[in-house]
């Protein structure tokens, strides 16, 4: 008879396999299906129990069930539910107790599977060779060599995910399957106790174990890419720093994502990492765009791009101010000037500066201007420019007025010689000998200014008036004597035109009010006023000049009047 001490051993232990697989069941039909990722494959490595109870024929020897086993397997699915298995079952002879019933079998065929939300659902169905030896008759008396044959088996089992090693870790909570496994053994021969026979041996496994996840169904999602400039200051200036910075997401973690940079319109990038530098320093004013490229890996969806732009603003133009002091003085004095420059992003500034009159020197915030040379009266512009080392100029202007000189004092008339005509009695108008000194000095005076003009004023004794009332005698004495002053002044002028060639159109003759028989002459420079107060014009049409013709003497009448 047949040695089985584990029989009852693999059926409790069929029994809890049956059990774990009912409660695994109504847990993962509370779940709702979420495998997003399912792993690619998957290695199993487990304990296996065999139980069957078929026999050889002729013989009708049983074999045992096999309590103690090995089971390795390996599954690659072609999508989330399909896939290939190949397995290696080990149930050896039962510790050597002489039974010597073994099998090893080597099998390959489908696998399905559903993954649930912490569970997977699967069935394979399978074939290949199995190498088998026994049942021994007991005593010796037979037995069958380890002979190759052909074996089947299909059945399916749940796996539980575990959360360790980043969930490739997980545990096989039971699998069970039918094998079926058919060996020719080949004729007895009892000279050498070969037992022979056929067997067509069925039975159930069950297995148990641990399970290690590779890969995955579903790919990653790709790579994505974003990248962003940062600036000390809002606004970029030629020369300024200017940082780009990458920011990728769904890297590999396991892979090292390599970076690279490029610029639009020779934009220089440097940098080899997610961080990456643009120098400025030689760009033009404008905009531009640098461009990143990210990858874990060549497969589509591990690499990405990303690109921003940047502008590049031209430097704001310098501002200038400009001061004198003093800002009015006389010629010749010297002036300060003060400008005082800047360039809102601080570039370094160059000053120069110019006049409309004078001289001016210094290159630096500060010049002197020279006011030697310069026309007093005169308003000097002084122009203050300032340029940077971009070529961007500004410019002020300040005035500076030079103190005019005094006017010339204001022309006035000047009184030259008086001419009198008391002598001649009989002629008393007449303008003698004894009045040539004065007539020449006055010609003299006019000559020597062309531009001046002289007024001849005649006056006579004034007529004196006995009693209150005026006697018709006393007026005809009055109107000779205003004819007189008349006169007076009319020979004078006459005098200085004919004899002195002086220009008639610049002596004018008035009468005046003197009490005395005389011309008083005035010479008036161009720009004076002659007062003409108690002046009366005289009418030259009316008054007649009287040559200037020397006295005759009668002696005959004389000497008659003598004898008498």
């Amino acid at each position: 008879m047949s040695y089985r001490p584990f029989r009852n051993t693999g059926r409790a232990l069929l029994a809890a396999c049956a059990v774990s697989f009912g409660v695994a069941s109504v847990n993962a039909q509370s779940t709702l299906p979420n495998a997003p990722n399912p792993s690619r494959v998957d290695i199993f490595a487990g304990y296996s129990y065999l139980g069957t109870h078929s026999e050889i024929k002729p013989s009708q020897e049983q074999f045992s069930s096999v309590n103690v086993g090995a089971i390795g397997s390996g599954a690659y699915y072609f999508n989330k539910y399909f896939g290939g298995e190949i397995a290696m079952i080990a149930n050896p002879d039962a510790y050597g107790h002489g039974q010597n019933d073994a099998f090893y079998g080597y099998y390959a065929g489908p696998i399905f599977r559903l993954p649930l939300q912490n569970y997977t659902l699967f069935a394979h169905g399978l074939a290949g060779g199995v190498r088998g030896v026994g049942p021994n008759i007991p005593g010796g008396v037979g037995y069958n060599p380890y002979q190759w044959g052909v074996g089947l088996a299909a059945g399916g089992g749940m796996d539980y995910d575990l959360p360790f090693f980043n969930h490739h870790l997980g545990l096989r909570l039971f699998e069970a399957d039918y094998r079926y496994t058919h060996i020719d053994f080949g004729p007895a021969d009892p000279a050498v106790y070969l037992q022979g026979g056929r067997a067509n041996i069925s039975g159930a496994e069950l297995s148990s174990g641990l399970l290690w996840h590779i890969g995955s169904i579903v790919p990653p999602p790709p790579i994505q890419y974003s990248c962003a400039v940062t600036t000390p200051t809002g606004t970029i200036y030629p020369g300024d720093p200017v940082t780009i910075t990458g920011t990728a997401t769904n890297v590999l973690p396991k892979k090292t994502p390599t970076y690279n940079w490029t610029g639009s319109d020779g934009v220089k990038v440097t940098g080899d990492s997610n961080v990456a530098s643009v120098d400025t320093k030689d760009l033009a004013p404008g905009s531009y765009t640098v461009k990143g490229h990210v990858a874990d890996g060549k497969k589509p969806g591990r690499m990405a791009d990303c690109s921003t732009p940047f502008t590049v603003t031209q430097f704001q133009p310098p501002t200038i101010s400009c001061s004198a002091n003093p800002t009015t003085l006389n010629a010749g004095d010297p002036v300060t000037i003060t400008a005082t420059g800047n360039s809102p992003q601080n570039r370094p500034l160059t000053y120069s500066y110019s006049s409309t009159a004078g001289s001016i020197s210094g290159n630096t915030s500060t010049a002197t201007l020279a006011t030697t040379g310069a026309a007093p009266g005169t308003t000097i512009t002084v122009t203050c420019n300032v340029v940077d080392d971009k070529g961007q100029t500004a410019s002020q202007q300040t005035t500076v007025t030079l103190n005019a000189p005094p006017p010339p004092p204001a022309p006035t008339t000047s009184s030259l010689c008086t001419i009198t005509f008391d002598k001649d009695k009989a002629r008393p108008t007449r303008v003698d000998n004894e009045a040539k000194a004065c007539l020449d000095d006055i010609a003299l005076a006019e000559q020597r200014d062309t531009t001046a003009k002289l007024a001849i004023v005649g006056n006579s004794e004034p007529v004196k008036v006995k009693g209150h009332k005026t006697s018709m005698k006393e007026k005809r004495a009055a109107e000779m004597t205003q004819k007189r002053a008349e006169e007076r002044a009319v020979n004078e002028k006459a005098y200085l035109v004919n004899e002195k060639g002086l220009n008639a159109s610049n002596i004018a003759v008035y009468t005046g009010t003197a009490g005395t028989n005389s011309d008083a002459t005035t010479l008036i420079p161009s720009g004076a006023t002659l007062d003409q107060t108690g002046l009366t014009p005289v009418d030259e049409t009316q008054v007649k000049a009287v040559p200037r013709e020397p006295v005759v003497h009668h002696h005959r009448h004389h000497a008659a009047k003598s004898s008498k």
